[in-house]
């Protein structure tokens, strides 16, 4: 759990609102003005969907959303936890989606006949008490969308990416007795590049199939819409994201 705490709390100090803080903090203690003029800057650029979105294309770049085509056959679909599902408020205990882009390429490709055995990794948040590990409830989603328990696997909890590639290659040695380990890997096409590496570093041989793209189809079109040139609280988050899986992969050397 400290691991986990220390992940998430560490990109924070180096995020837009971190630095800003921080700033705000010096200007506190040295009653310099520079400080102020810096934090407010980095607020502006941050915060403006023209710099969002150039980091969101350095991040997804060179990936593109592949057709299900031209994908060849493997020996397993991967399909990486994202965090992704809450119980809302209420006596129910169904489970709600934040996005579901992974899980349905997972099922496509699956019928699409890629692969005979889809896979989840049981990502967990140790402060979601409330909530199985992702992959069981991914496994039992896709048994109610017709996928045959047979085909489907979920690994143990599991806190990163890191601890996923780990896991991955130990469900491939002991219950699935694959000596190959070539996989399709389906994860956010922000996140597939540290995460390829992560897995190839395990000696498992990867078919990128990324999802949930982020960055706009055309930036000119960004340029042009005179909303994306003024700061926004949205944008903000999404700069955020950006340095966080920026930082990731600095950590990873990916």
């Amino acid at each position: 759990m400290n691991t986990y705490l220390i992940s998430k709390l560490l990109p924070l100090i180096f995020s837009p609102l971190g630095l800003v803080l921080i700033l705000l903090f010096a200007f506190l203690i040295r009653k310099n003005q520079s400080y102020i003029i810096s934090a407010l800057l980095f607020l502006l650029i941050f915060s403006t969907g023209i710099f969002s979105e150039i980091l969101w294309i350095f991040l997804e770049s060179p990936w593109k959303r592949l057709d299900y085509s031209s994908i060849n056959s493997s020996q397993g679909i991967v399909v990486l936890s994202n965090g992704g599902r809450h119980i809302p408020k209420g006596k129910t205990k169904i489970i709600e989606w934040s996005d579901p882009d992974r899980f349905i390429s997972g099922i496509n490709l699956y019928k699409k006949k890629k692969a005979n055995k889809l896979i989840f990794t049981g990502g967990v948040n140790p402060f979601s008490y409330n909530l199985p590990p992702e992959g069981q409830i991914l496994l039992d989603e896709a048994i109610l969308m017709g996928i045959p328990e047979k085909a489907l696997f979920t690994t143990e909890p599991v806190f990163n990416t890191f601890q996923e590639a780990k896991a991955i290659k130990k469900l491939l040695d002991s219950e699935i007795n694959s000596t190959k380990k070539e996989i399709i890997l389906v994860t956010s096409a922000f996140h597939m590049r540290r995460a390829k590496s992560i897995f190839e570093k395990e000696g498992i041989k990867v078919q990128p199939y990324p999802v949930d793209f982020k960055s706009s189809k055309s930036f000119i079109d960004v340029i042009r819409n005179p909303l994306k040139w003024v700061p926004s609280a949205s944008d903000l988050n999404k700069s955020s994201s950006a340095i966080r899986e920026i930082i990731g992969r600095i950590i990873y050397k990916s």
